[in-house]
């Protein structure tokens, strides 16, 4: 079986010797970090990457932060208030908020930076379905009128995953949602230096002198005050992980953000490091399948799909011999979460048999279609799936073209909804943190809003008739009801296939103190002498 640990036979005992020249000097107020791939999209409304959203919440900022329990707590707003029985909600933003090009942050420029995010969000889709008007009704305060009560506004502009609402000026913001914005202009914590991107190795972010955190609450996630203690922060691109690891060793780098399973038990011996898993809510692996197009526009095909999916299969390639570090068994929600289930997970769950997929296939209609694999070269989790994807694929008899590529250019190519042979694709894999799929408002992958919905674009009118329903839904006992509803349903429409759970620890020097526990954040964040 191929697996990442395929490539990295000796590494680990070559670590020391293989440091990129990278280089320190005197630079205590820098923090030198290697992200899990390449910043090749810095617009967070374009696309789901993850490094995209990383770099977003450096330089943007949002009217609400989630905190450490992911309740919604007021960031650039002074504050919100909900009235005419939850009709109306007016938010006040803070005084002396700056943009980086110098420009006051006002309310208009929020109003045209969440129209533009609640079109291809999931949950911004549904917020401004149920907006009459967003209009700023002065300099600091906008006002949403709304077509009946909707008490998860604020979780809405607090959410911190993909796609982020984040507040830009209304001179980018007013730029169409499926265009790609490509200057970076925020009022978040730290500036992004364009002059000094290299794309594939270099991205450059500066303290914003003019940032002015909150001046209540504490730290936590993306909720209290963000306050900077250093001058700049480098994210290096380094494809190789042994290469990063040894970096992280040597001292020339000081945060890896994805070390793999295979060299933590070397980085854990260090003394001078520290390996912990920040995101306690791990990642879910998924293929996400082109509905747009043969052979996966057949809904039986992809129901074959689940049959083939052999979670343990893809964890084991993923997080090695650990158990602790993966979980099967899963469904459309992480496990241990409030709307986990166990419904209809007997099509995963049960052995896997290749003849009666087989059977599945020619029974759907499969006729040897050429199936256009998106393979990654560069984030080794996903260069994992795919590999163990692609041997699946053709185990079962389907007509593989596996077309290796980076990360940036899969995030790139997913866009497109031309047919395979004019530049399209088949299928991809990918991940989500699991506060990004905690419940169906949420849940990007699972919308089958069409030609609106995710890369892949499924229809699926009954998954969005109960998530409306679970929207609706007066108590938790409902709701939890509906989402096994859901999940019957997703393995009938397939919008997309899980492959399992995983956690993924983060390695950094035992220097950096104040490191918060959530995805990547830089505030808060001191080098110690």
């Amino acid at each position: 079986m191929p697996t990442r640990r395929s490539f990295l036979a000796g590494a680990a005992a070559s670590l020391t010797l293989s440091a990129p020249n990278i280089g320190r000097g005197a630079d205590r107020s820098v923090i030198k970090f290697v992200p899990q791939g390449d910043l090749a999209v810095v617009d967070p409304i374009w696309t789901t990457a993850t490094v995209t959203r990383n770099h977003a919440f450096l330089v943007y900022d949002t009217l609400f932060g989630q905190d450490e329990s992911y309740k919604a707590q007021p960031q650039m707003a002074e504050g919100a208030l909900a009235e005419a029985d939850g009709k109306t909600w007016t938010i006040k933003l803070r005084e002396g908020l700056t943009f980086h090009d110098g420009s006051a942050v006002l309310a208009r420029d929020c109003v045209a930076s969440l129209n533009r995010w609640g079109k291809r969000d999931s949950f911004g889709q549904t917020l401004m379905a149920l907006t009459d008007e967003l209009a700023a009704t002065d300099d600091r305060t906008l006002r949403f009128r709304l077509k009946r009560p909707f008490p998860l506004l604020p979780d809405a502009l607090a959410k911190m995953t993909a796609f982020v609402p984040a507040i830009m000026p209304e001179r980018l913001a007013v730029t169409d949602a499926f265009t790609q914005i490509t200057e970076v202009v925020g009022s978040g914590p730290f500036r992004f230096v364009a002059s000094e991107r290299q794309s594939g190795h270099l991205a450059v972010y500066e303290k914003f002198a003019d940032y002015r955190p909150r001046g209540d609450g504490r730290p936590g996630r993306t909720a209290g005050p963000k306050i900077v203690h250093v001058d700049r922060v480098e994210w290096h691109t380094l494809a190789d992980p042994a290469t990063a690891g040894a970096a992280l060793q040597s001292g020339e780098i000081d945060w890896v953000e994805q070390p793999l399973p295979d060299l933590l038990p070397l980085l854990s011996e260090n003394p001078r490091l520290e390996v912990a898993i920040k995101e306690t809510t791990g990642a879910i692996a998924i293929m996400r399948m082109n509905h747009l197009h043969p052979p996966f526009d057949n809904p039986a095909i992809r129901r074959a799909m689940l049959l083939a999916i052999d979670q343990k299969e893809f964890m084991e390639a993923v997080g090695g011999s650990d158990t602790k570090l993966w979980r099967t068994g899963v469904g459309v929600f992480p496990p241990d979460t409030p709307f986990a289930n166990d419904a209809g997970m007997e099509v995963l769950n049960g052995p896997r048999d290749i003849g009666k997929v087989k059977q599945a296939l020619a029974a759907a209609g499969y006729n040897g279609e050429k199936v256009v694999l998106l393979g990654v070269s560069d984030l080794a989790n996903l260069k994992a799936e795919c590999e163990v994807a692609g041997e699946m694929l053709k185990r079962i008899g389907m007509n593989v073209d596996y077309q290796v590529m980076d990360w940036g250019t899969v995030v790139t190519r997913r866009a497109k909804k031309e047919p395979p042979s004019q530049g399209g694709w088949n299928c991809f894999f990918t991940g989500w943190n699991g506060i990004d799929i905690l419940d169906p408002v949420g849940h990007v992958s699972l919308r089958g809003n069409g030609a609106a919905a995710w890369p892949g674009w499924p229809t699926a009118p009954k998954i969005e008739a109960l998530r409306d329903a679970w929207i609706d839904a007066p108590d938790t006992e409902t709701k939890k009801r509906l989402a096994a509803e859901i999940q019957l349903q997703v393995f009938e429409d397939v919008p997309y296939a899980p492959l399992g759970q995983y956690f993924q620890p983060t390695a950094f020097s035992r220097k950096l103190e104040g490191v918060l526990a959530s995805f990547p954040t830089f505030w808060n964040v001191r080098r110690a002498s």
